[in-house]
């Protein structure tokens, strides 16, 4: 019996096709067979490498059904490459079904990494990217796209969309009544092509300019929009503790001191415990 075949993961370019690596190529000359999105596609850019593997398609709408094929022939010994129309595969796109049943199957799952829009996006949007939350493509129609923005306004992550050309001035507007219009956004459009164009202001800035500029509605686009801020976890503490504490100390000991012992008493700020009782110290003043 022949030794099981391995399932490689291809990224392929985003849109130049100078950023297939080496390996990806390689790897997809040597494989036996190739899985992806769309056959016709793909073979016309494999035309172009000189590659002739053969193609079968795997996507949305057959993948539950040609999994257990293609793992099938990977434990024949077939070694399969899964490649998307573009990018890296799963990323907002179909695969994990055929990746998941690999992997149950004790097929060898291999990452052959290269571009991705969404990272390609963030590593120029100068917004944080220490933490972020990919959300791929908003609901198309308007009610599911505005009730799934109002479920993110308070996430403090950095947020990433994917968007159709057709829906960015919709979304654009969408994401600003959500999360407001100061709240500073990147849109990124046609990453690594000719036309390549990245914009970067507050999402009401934005709106303004995709409505005037019927630029920005031409080519995929990826949406970064930086995280609500941060909620200040003192500001729900209840004030009247601190004012408990405070009003006694007031009495008998200086300001200075009476804000040092509360702060120690409680782990808060002392600069917020010092301008409640400089407020307190004001307010038994009028009294």
């Amino acid at each position: 019996m022949s030794a099981p075949g391995t399932l490689y993961v291809v990224a392929t370019p985003i849109g130049n096709r100078a950023d297939l690596s080496d390996r990806a190529r390689e790897t997809l000359a040597a494989v036996g067979l190739i899985a992806a999105e769309d056959t016709r596609h793909t073979g016309q850019f494999l035309a172009q490498l000189g590659i002739h593997t053969k193609l079968v398609s795997l996507h949305e709408h057959n993948e539950v059904g040609r999994a257990d094929d293609l793992v099938a022939r990977l434990q024949a010994g077939v070694s399969v490459a899964l490649v998307s129309d573009a990018g890296t595969p799963l990323v907002s796109d179909p695969g994990y079904r055929l990746v998941a049943a690999a992997g149950a199957a004790g097929i060898a799952v291999v990452p052959v990494p290269g571009a991705c829009a969404a990272i390609a996006a963030l590593s120029v949007a100068g917004v944080p990217t220490d933490r972020f939350v990919f959300e791929g493509f908003l609901p198309p129609k308007a009610a599911a796209r505005r009730a799934r923005l109002a479920a993110l306004a308070a996430e403090s992550r950095t947020l990433v969309f994917y968007e159709a050309p057709h829906r960015v001035v919709e979304t654009l507007q969408d994401l600003a009544a959500a999360f407001g219009g100061d709240r500073p956004a990147v849109l990124a459009r046609e990453l690594t092509k000719l036309h390549e164009t990245i914009y970067r202001d507050g999402l009401a800035a934005l709106v303004a300019r995709a409505t005037a500029d019927p630029n920005m509605a031409r080519g995929e686009a990826v949406l970064v929009v930086a995280g609500a801020a941060e909620p200040d976890p003192e500001a729900g503490e209840d004030s009247s503790r601190i004012d408990r504490l405070l009003v006694p100390l007031l009495v008998a000991l200086p300001l200075s001191q009476a804000v040092d012992l509360v702060a120690e008493t409680t782990g808060l700020r002392r600069n917020r415990i010092y301008d409640r009782a400089l407020a307190l110290r004001a307010g038994a003043g009028e009294a």
